[in-house]
């Protein structure tokens, strides 16, 4: 008689990641809090499904105090990591909310999943995303957990905004001049004396950029104060834009503003309200006033394009002018140079008028280059099948190389943005980056354009 043999299969091992979220750092400090008590449920849940293979991986993806309504959390994000290295099988959650609160968020959450083959599990809601029933259930939870965290978001705007109607001071970083004691805002008499002077300064100075240089050159510093939980956050050099948000604090008049209503404070003023408005008579007619009704008028041919190499920030146009002349000279102007003053930077400024022509006179160069007319032919013979012949392209080229002066300056700036990807301006050189598409771009508008005569001759 024989027998007949079996063998048995191991089910495959599904490697489970354990996400753990809980918004505050509340009780955090305890021997067992929320997030051990969210991980002690999913090590249960897991442990009941070992027959089919179920591994909880040893690494943990624990975020304290992040809130659901982003995805800017580092547990998730190392989770996400390990998602695209293929190290997991499976998110384990407590609750759905506790991955998102976020209906949106959570669909691209699930796009991911999905993209790497792994299965996201609720333990105290039954469900899974591989099945239909699972989705459809899920998109109901996570609307309602939206709903909640939306109606939590009112609730918190509704009580800033009383508390403030108040004159309550709702926390934040501390103003200079002030000190935080049990949530109110106490005088600080060294502080308070330095806010009077950058006022009384600034009446005298007129300038924001050259206070600021001067308080440096002092050694004087922004706010330096200690956070609740004990970190030491030192004070900064000064800028132009710290004196601007200084002179503009209604704080230091004993008030406190909320979208644009003011309320008496329940804190001690600082300046008086003559030394406010001695500063604020100066403010309505600065420089930065003037200067931005001026920029209107003035054409930038290279603005949104170009930028200060040593700095690594966008140059904006501005202008000067003699004394006693009436003609402005324009100048594009780095704008780290702007705020923190003309030595923080080598490049500073640059004549707008040089390096637009420099610019325009390397563009009219390149797009009469017999090089650059062929590879244009070439490249748009693959992207449109019935492009025009080398020729026209050619005869296009030249066309458009004798109008451009003839072009408005708004037209040419359009243009330049379409030719051009980036001019960078260094101490000693200036690179132009040019748009490796910029020319197929061009050739469309002239076909389209080319085609709509046509048409209009037809009819």
């Amino acid at each position: 008689m024989s027998r007949r043999s079996t063998t048995t299969t191991a089910a495959p091992t599904i490697r489970c990641a354990i996400y753990v979220r809980k918004s505050t750092d509340e009780n955090l400090d305890t021997d067992f809090n929320s997030l051990d008590a969210q991980r002690a449920a999913a090590e249960a849940y897991i442990a009941s499904q070992q027959g089919e293979g179920w591994v909880a991986l040893p690494e943990r993806y624990d975020d304290a105090a992040y809130s659901g309504g982003t995805l800017e959390r580092p547990a998730l994000q190392r989770l996400l990591a390990d998602i695209e290295a293929g190290k997991i099988d499976c998110v384990v959650t407590y609750k759905v909310d506790r991955l998102s609160r976020s209906l949106l968020d959570f669909t691209k959450l699930v796009e991911v999943f999905d993209r790497h083959g792994v299965t996201f599990i609720s333990v105290t809601q039954s469900f899974c995303t591989t099945t239909s029933m699972g989705r459809l259930t899920l998109n109901m939870l996570l609307s309602f957990a939206q709903f909640e965290r939306e109606v939590i978001g009112e609730r918190i705007r509704d009580k800033v905004a009383a508390s403030k109607q108040r004159g309550m001071y709702m926390g934040g970083t501390p103003p200079l001049g002030y000190d935080v004691v049990n949530k109110k805002l106490i005088v600080n008499p060294a502080e308070a004396d330095l806010v009077r002077e950058i006022f009384r300064r600034f009446v005298t100075e007129g300038s924001t950029t050259r206070l600021a240089q001067a308080l440096n050159a002092e050694g004087k510093t922004t706010k330096a104060w200690t956070t609740k939980d004990g970190k030491v956050r030192a004070g900064t050099p000064w800028h132009k834009g710290h004196i601007y948000q200084l002179l503009n604090n209604r704080l230091y008049l004993g008030q406190v503003e909320h979208k644009g209503n003011v309320y008496p404070g329940e804190h001690q003023a600082i300046v008086s309200q003559e030394e406010w408005d001695q500063v604020h008579d100066i403010l309505s007619e600065n420089y930065r006033v003037r200067a931005n009704r001026q920029r209107a008028k003035v054409p930038g041919l290279l603005k949104g394009v170009i930028r200060c190499g040593h700095c690594k920030r966008a140059m904006g146009i501005t202008y000067t002018k003699k004394k006693g002349s009436t003609t402005h000279y324009r100048y594009y102007l780095c704008t780290h140079a702007a705020k923190a003053g003309h030595e923080a930077c080598p490049v500073r400024t640059v004549p707008a008028g040089e390096i637009e022509a420099s610019v325009v006179a390397l563009l009219r160069r390149s797009l009469m280059t017999p090089e650059v007319a062929a590879r244009t032919y070439r490249e748009a013979r693959g992207l449109v099948p019935d492009a025009a012949d080398e020729q026209d392209i050619i005869l296009h080229l030249r066309q458009f190389n004798d109008l451009w002066d003839e072009l408005f300056p708004a037209e040419q700036a359009r243009i330049v943005k379409l030719l051009i990807d980036q001019v960078t301006v260094y101490s000693d050189q200036v690179d132009i980056a040019l748009r490796a598409d910029g020319l197929y771009a061009l050739l469309d508008e002239w076909r389209g354009a080319k085609l709509e005569m046509t048409s209009d001759t037809a009819c």
